[in-house]
């Protein structure tokens, strides 16, 4: 049986608070672990869509191209050990090179633990927090890698139709 850590328990609190809200907001898994590896895809999907849902925004869905480009930016971040939007690769050529061709966002982390963890960090920087909660965007992809010494990075990759933005 997972323990969870207490900033996970506090997370998973709020959300369900919030979900006692809304009948249309999602419930979380019943045990979100603490292993970024153990997380499945649907762990992921429920815990963003309840965060964007709790802050007014409506669900995405995840898109695999998204998160391939995600995850070769978060191995990228892993093997450098340095947290960049470009290290030798930008998010364009990325995203184009997994299949994806709308516009995008990103976000990237290091050093949180888990993806509650992960995300609180995001909501507590505008900028992060602008893009996890852009109603703009529809779909995303996430990954994480860790260095050889165990530290996590993070990346998230938003996307969506150009059009939305020439409103």
């Amino acid at each position: 049986m997972s323990h969870y850590s207490r900033r996970t328990f506090l997370f998973l609190g709020a959300a369900s608070l919030l979900a006692a809200c809304s009948s249309t907001m999602p419930s979380l898994p019943a045990k979100i672990s603490d292993r970024p590896e153990d997380l499945t895809r649907e762990q992921i999907v429920a815990t963003i869509n309840t965060v964007r849902r709790a802050n007014g925004e409506g669900a995405w869905t995840y898109n695999a191209a998204l998160e391939a480009a995600a995850r070769s930016q978060a191995r990228l971040m892993a093997r450098q050990d340095r947290l960049s939007h470009d290290l030798g690769v930008t998010l364009r050529a990325r995203v184009t090179e997994s299949g994806y061709l709308l516009a995008v966002g990103e976000n990237l982390a290091k050093g949180y633990n888990t993806l509650p963890e992960t995300i609180d960090g995001w909501l507590n920087s505008q900028g992060h927090r602008n893009t996890l909660l852009s109603p703009k965007f529809v779909e995303f992809g996430l990954a994480f890698a860790r260095t050889s010494s165990g530290k996590l990075y993070w990346a998230l990759i938003a996307g969506g139709p150009f059009e939305a933005w020439q409103a």
